[in-house]
This record gives C-alpha cells, sequence and structure tokens, in this order.
C-alpha cells in the first residue's frame, strides 16, 4: 500500500467500500473531488459496484481484510469504516467475521486514525437497540439486546465496535464519531442479500410468493441510499461531531404488511402475499429519533419513498 501518497487532495479510506452503502460513499467522495482508497475484502462486497469509480484517477482499490494488521500508510484525512456483512443471511452466513471486522477491525482502524490524526467515522447500526422498549429510538436509549442470540454477531460487535471508538476519543483524543444507520434501501443492493427491500421488490417482479415474517405489523423506517450517504459525509465533515452518537435514517414508519402491498402496487405484480415465521429477536419496532441529526448536521432525509422505491425496482428490473 506505499501508493497511498498524498497529491494535495484530501485522502479518504473507505472499508467495505465495494458493498452497498460503500460503493455509494466512495462515488460521492470522488465527486466532492477526493483521493479515495477502497479497501475491501469482497466477502459479501462486489467489485462491480466500484465500475464508475474506477474511472477516476483518483480512485484506487485494494483487495484486503482490515482485521489483518494494517501496513504503514501514506498521509490519510478520512477513514469511513463500514466494512461489515450487513443482512441478516449474511452476517449468520459469516458470523465469526462479522463480530471480528467490527471489533478487531475497528481497533485496527483506530489505531490509524491516531497515527495519522485522521478524522474517523465508524457505522454503527439500529440494531444496537435490539427490540427497543423506547420509541423512536434516541441516541440516549440503551438498548434491549439479546448477547446470546444468533443476530449478536451483529448486534454486540457493532456495540464493541462503538465502545471501542469513544474509548479512542477520551483516552487517545481521536477524532472519531459514530452513525447508528437505520434501514437503508436503493440502487446495489444484492437481490439476495435478503433485506426486506429487495425480498419483496424481487419476489414481485418474478411473480414469486411476497414472504412477510409474523404477521406483518412490525415496523422499518426506510432510508434512500443517497440520503444515507450526505448524512454520513456530513456527520464525518462536522466540525462539531468529535465523540458524538448520531441516528441516521428516514423517521417515515411502515409496517411489513404495508410495505410488501406497496410494492406488489408499484410493481404491478400479481404475486400473492403469503406469511412465514417471525425470525429469533427480530425487532416489532424501528424507527428514529432525527432531532440530533437536525440540529447538529442540518440533515434530513429528502427522497420519498415512492421516489426511491421507483429508482430501486427499476435497478432491479436491468438485472
Amino acid at each position: 500500500m506505499n501508493e497511498l501518497q498524498s497529491s494535495g487532495k484530501p485522502v479518504c479510506v473507505v472499508t467495505g467500500a465495494a458493498g452497498f452503502i460503500g460503493s455509494h460513499v466512495v462515488d460521492a467522495l470522488l465527486k466532492k473531488g477526493y483521493k479515495v482508497f477502497a479497501l475491501d475484502n469482497l466477502l459479501t462486497g462486489n467489485e462491480k459496484n466500484l465500475t464508475e469509480a474506477e474511472k477516476n484517477p483518483d480512485f484506487t482499490f485494494i483487495n484486503f481484510d482490515v482485521t489483518r494488521e494494517l501496513p504503514v500508510l501514506g498521509p490519510i484525512n478520512y477513514i469511513y469504516h463500514l466494512a461489515s456483512p450487513a443482512s441478516v443471511p449474511d452476517y449468520q452466513k459469516y458470523p465469526e467475521e462479522t463480530a471480528l471486522v467490527n471489533t478487531v477491525g475497528t481497533r485496527g482502524l483506530l489505531k490509524v486514525a491516531k497515527a495519522h490524526n485522521a478524522k474517523f467515522l465508524f457505522t454503527s447500526t439500529s440494531e444496537v437497540y435490539g427490540d427497543p422498549k423506547e420509541h423512536p429510538q434516541k441516541e440516549t436509549y440503551w438498548g434491549n439486546v439479546n448477547p446470546n442470540g444468533v443476530r449478536a454477531c451483529y448486534d454486540e460487535a457493532k456495540r464493541f465496535g462503538e465502545m471501542m471508538t469513544m474509548l479512542y476519543v477520551r483516552n487517545q483524543g481521536v477524532d472519531a464519531r459514530i452513525a447508528r444507520i437505520f434501514n437503508t434501501y436503493g440502487p446495489r443492493m444484492r437481490p439476495t442479500d435478503g433485506r426486506v427491500i429487495s425480498n419483496f421488490i424481487n419476489q414481485a417482479i418474478q411473480s414469486k410468493p411476497m414472504t412477510v415474517y409474523g404477521d406483518g405489523m412490525q415496523t422499518r423506517s426506510l432510508c434512500f441510499v443517497s440520503d444515507m450517504v450526505s448524512g454520513l459525509i456530513a456527520l464525518m465533515e462536522s466540525e462539531k461531531t468529535k465523540g458524538e452518537v448520531v441516528n441516521l435514517g428516514n423517521p417515515e414508519e411502515y409496517t411489513m404488511g404495508d410495505l410488501a402491498a406497496k410494492i406488489k402496487m408499484m410493481t404491478g405484480s400479481d404475486s400473492e402475499i403469503t406469511h412465514t415465521d417471525l425470525p429469533p429477536d427480530d425487532p416489532t419496532k424501528r424507527r428514529p429519533d432525527i432531532t440530533k441529526a437536525k440540529t447538529l448536521l442540518g440533515w434530513e432525509p429528502q427522497v420519498r419513498v415512492e421516489t426511491g422505491l421507483t429508482e430501486t425496482i427499476a435497478y432491479y428490473k436491468t438485472l
């Protein structure tokens, strides 16, 4: 990685860069004129997501597992740590890898941030709230998580990553912040990643039964990927966010039954909506309180669900 040298432009390292959100972050940073080094071991990412980025001379892709000890790098200004399996099927298929990238990987990247005096952003998750007893969820809520359940490899690893990030803020002076990402959707989501939007859309356009878990009354709040990316960059670049934990998501809330019906209507599908067993530890409610993001960053989602779904449906129809 000796090629990581500054060219007078701000230098960004993005981990998980070939993933769904990570690849959109890469594109946005390149558009801002930054030099971007994209790290991904392609466990769940896809280098095709970086097709446009690879045309840019300020972009470098490095196939690298951030749980390994990072070598000495050139000058770095920003580290966006997005590496991790993020959908339930992915992190249950790769539970140990998920646990390690959010713990060992986070610690290693924080050491790099300290060595380079770089700003650091850890992407945590709304899953740290577990099956919440507070609704909507504020950043001050400590959560209701099963530490021994089948989702703990993700939930608890993200909680550990938050702890480690704050340890480096308090004890090492690292300029770090934490984003708690709520459900995000849009182009580049893998059709088979098992997330609710990709499941419903692909089942609908293929005229397969649309499977709703449980009675369909559990809720999620859905943020389009362009809104999420603008929030992440605003959180990183703000001068007021060192040591802050900020919810990023869309507070517009849908039951899963209503969402399935909406996607069926938008796709013109003749799919039957069916019900299957609720997975273990599946949260019954999920909606962010984004007051802090509005106040601290001047950020809130701009893309309505209908607009975002239209774009996402069109993307899946091209695959």
